[in-house]
């Protein structure tokens, strides 16, 4: 029976664990887990994969452990994304100024200093940003790296420095504290699945992957090709190829892919910024191909309205950012936080395209301390 992840925005388990509460202290980190949904030990090398993880959802977090507990003195975090060139990027950033704004709002005292590299293959660039931050002494780091191992030699330093590592988004942290962020292998599961339907159960399709050295861009390609394989096996992927998450790039992959396969039917793209590139090859060709990204980025959004883009798989990076900022301060107040925290996703097209995203996820406010 065909597995359906449409109709359902995240799905999550809830860690076998238990939480405790412990007196705020600015800095602190717990290092012991219980059940496995504890904070991971500084000396984890082994490979990490949040996918197969037990997260649990912001909710859950909060019913649990209640309110953002207000941690002593002056706190500076440092926020590091990959390349503010990408929409998706600025608007976590946005979502990052939205919540000090929030908790300065409610009395506390943090600030959130948000940085990124020149591009999004500026690994070392990146790498420099976290280290001067270690330098300079800031209480907590919310790092989203470029690849799985570019900031591993920063994070290195942040441990011994005894500064928490929150991992927000796509390229993974191995040792950090705690991975905030969407199932990834479901953004490719939810596009198949829309994808599949859509042509009804058959036809020829392509994948443009992101850059190779990304968790998300394996793992949503790999998401893509499985639910294929176990509920579509009518649908043919003909091609697959990385084009790094560059519009321009994208583009052509498709103009040559529309010429070299001229039965091809859709094609999913692991951004929205690829998406986009690949809608003006197919809007120059002429053809009626589905085109479907990730992100939800402003620019998908407009798209779809226009009937270009077909649907974007929305990660919601207002939310995602406010949420790793709470993890964030719950995790140096000295909550027991969980290895994982899901944020929400969704598939959206031109029938929830104008749907505030407050009421398709469901978002609620944290509760803070008086």
């Amino acid at each position: 029976m065909k597995r359906s992840v449409l109709a359902v925005v995240l799905t999550v388990v809830m860690a076998a664990s238990v939480f405790s509460g412990c007196t705020p202290k600015q800095g602190s980190t717990s290092s012991e887990s219980a059940g496995g949904a504890g904070a991971v030990q500084e000396t984890e090398t082994a490979a990490f994969n949040p996918d197969e993880e037990d997260g649990i959802e912001i909710g859950e977090l909060r019913s649990a452990l209640g309110a953002v507990p207000k941690l002593e003195g002056s706190v500076k975090l440092g926020a590091v994304a990959k390349a503010f060139e990408n929409e998706y990027w600025r608007t976590l950033k946005e979502g990052y100024g939205v919540f000090q704004d929030k908790l300065q709002a409610n009395g506390y005292d943090v600030t959130i200093d948000v940085s990124s590299a020149q591009g999004e293959g500026d690994e070392q660039g990146q790498l420099s940003i976290v280290k001067d931050m270690i330098n300079k002494k800031y209480n907590g780091l919310l790092l989203s790296p470029i690849s799985d191992g570019n900031l591993v030699p920063g994070v290195d330093d942040a441990k011994k420095a005894g500064i928490p590592v929150v991992n927000v988004n796509d390229g993974l942290i191995a040792n950090s504290d705690v991975f905030v962020g969407p199932k990834a292998i479901q953004n490719g599961e939810l596009a198949a699945e829309w994808i599949s339907e859509k042509l009804g159960g058959t036809g020829q399709v392509a994948i443009v992957i992101g850059m190779p050295k990304a968790f998300a861009a394996r793992q949503r390609t790999a998401g893509f090709e499985q639910y294929m394989a176990a509920n579509a096996t009518g649908i043919e992927i003909v091609a697959k190829q990385n084009a790094d998450w560059d519009r321009s790039k994208a583009k052509d992959l498709a103009d040559t892919w529309i010429k070299q396969y001229p039965d091809l039917k859709a094609i999913f793209c692991n951004n929205d910024t690829m998406a986009l590139g690949v809608v003006e090859a197919v809007k120059s060709s002429g053809k009626d191909i589905l085109v479907v990204g990730v992100d939800g980025i402003g620019e998908a959004y407009d798209s779809i309205r226009r009937g270009e883009l077909d649907a974007t798989i929305d990660s919601f990076p207002l939310y995602k950012s406010q949420i790793a900022g709470e993890v964030t301060l719950r995790l140096m107040g000295g909550q027991e936080i969980p290895r994982v925290i899901w944020t929400p996703q969704a598939l959206i097209d031109a029938t929830n395209v104008e749907k505030p995203a407050e009421e398709i996820i469901g978002w609620e406010e944290p509760v803070f301390e008086n």
